[in-house]
């Protein structure tokens, strides 16, 4: 299960995120608390203000996957997260010199956005680098599972601190600045000799459109984008569904939203390390797994009570990160090195970038007709998503479906991809 941790770059790079994962779990919550304070608990405030930090995904993303195939990660890497922490530390003084509102609190969330559009496909394609191919689906099991013992630890304590600061969230965001800190010290000691770096990419016109050729090409590789982007557009907005589960549905305080996330990150936390045992990735997996998270959801949003909310978020956290920890490394597999930073560019512009509409959709959802129903629509659109992206690219060479029913269901999909290779880039 922890095998990749053998390398010993990984194993700094892997303490140094857990640092700061925990810190970037710490500032969610508490971004999530100052607007609803600033705006007397706006369910379409939250959800702008989520939209506007994963903006930048779609924006900017491609090109950030052209850096990420051009230059040295490490370096890309230390100079993202700089730049964020830089952001939480602005964020921070506002808060405690009692200047800040909502206004600052988008714009500073578009800016975290930006530094995390260029930080995410460059870390996610600079872990084969690290470990090596045959550790790769370890290593981004163990990935998944540091994000989520941050996210164990992360939401319930920034619950227990706001509510013991007064609902001061200031000493919060400078918390999170310092985490950077983490990463940066790790990148610097790690051992260059020991890395596996990608051939890289030269400058030249057409970058962009020829990792979007490559994908076009690959009938496998466009079915794991669809899965993931319904599932992140419709499914995953809990950052939003669960502060006004707590509060509106609920009627409880920041403590008790704190504990949805950390809850529903135990279940994340367990999927994760089931995938870090996984050999190698499979469509039928993602696929599968998928239409059992869209039923978890729609579960989740028929809960009665808080503890039994609380309870469904536990499976959910299961399948999700079963579903996404399969689609990084089935995309990271299945590519050529050469584009694999331009791949995994749009893997996190599709994964993110469908939350700028999704988010404000849902909290204004939320609003209207109640968070229930916001969570019961949204995972009956993964489910109509998800089957109807089968249907389509099943008609299409590349990609084979087959399903059973009966007393023992099963679902077969399997992948013979077109040979993409990248070739010379054009404008």
């Amino acid at each position: 299960m922890f095998r990749a941790l053998r390398a010993y770059n990984y194993r700094v790079y892997f303490l140094g995120g857990l640092v700061s994962n925990t810190g970037t779990w710490v500032q969610r919550i508490a971004q999530d608390w100052l607007v609803l304070q600033l705006t007397g608990g706006s369910g379409t405030a939250l959800g702008v203000t989520t939209a506007l930090q994963f903006l930048p995904m779609p924006l900017f993303g491609l090109w950030a996957g052209t850096l990420a195939d051009r230059y040295p990660k490490r370096r890309v890497l230390a100079v993202a997260n700089a730049a964020m922490g830089l952001v939480a530390l602005v964020l921070g003084v506002l808060v405690l010199t009692g200047a800040v509102q909502v206004w600052h609190v988008f714009v500073l969330a578009f800016l975290l956005g930006t530094g995390s559009a260029v930080e995410n496909p460059t870390r996610q394609s600079f872990v084969v680098e690290m470990v090596g191919r045959d550790d790769l689906t370890n290593a981004v099991g163990l990935n998944s599972a540091s994000f989520n013992s941050a996210r164990v630890v992360g939401p319930a304590a920034a619950g227990v601190l706001i509510a013991a600061l007064g609902d001061e969230t200031g000493p919060l965001f400078l918390l999170n600045a310092a985490s950077y800190a983490a990463v940066i010290l790790a990148l610097r000691a790690m051992r260059p000799g020991e890395l596996q770096p990608a051939p890289r990419t030269p400058r030249g016109p057409g970058q962009v459109r020829e990792g979007l050729r490559y994908v076009a090409g690959r009938p496998d590789l466009l079915l794991v984008l669809l899965v993931v982007f319904f599932v992140g557009t419709f499914g995953l907005n809990f950052q939003i569904t669960n502060a006004l589960m707590a509060t509106q549905e609920f009627g409880r305080g920041s403590e008790a939203y704190g504990l949805l996330g950390s809850v529903m990150a135990v279940g994340s936390l367990s999927g994760a390390l089931l995938a870090a045992r996984r050999r190698a990735p499979s469509l039928a997996l993602l696929v599968g797994g998928s239409l059992v998270f869209a039923l978890l959801v729609v579960a989740s949003g028929l809960m009665p009570t808080y503890a039994l909310f609380a309870v469904s978020l536990v499976p959910v956290g299961v399948v999700s990160l079963t579903v996404i920890t399969t689609a990084n490394a089935s995309l990271q597999l299945g590519v050529d090195p050469l584009v694999r930073g331009r791949v995994m560019a749009l893997y996190m512009v599709v994964f993110f970038g469908g939350t700028p509409v999704g988010a404000p959709l849902v909290g204004a959802l939320a609003e209207a007709v109640g968070p229930r129903a916001s969570l019961v629509l949204g995972g009956v659109a993964v489910l109509v998503g998800v089957l109807g992206s089968l249907l389509v690219l099943a008609r299409r060479p590349g990609v084979a479906v087959a399903a059973r029913l009966g007393r023992h269901p099963a679902l077969t999909v399997s992948a013979a991809p077109e040979r993409a290779r990248p070739g010379p880039a054009r404008a």
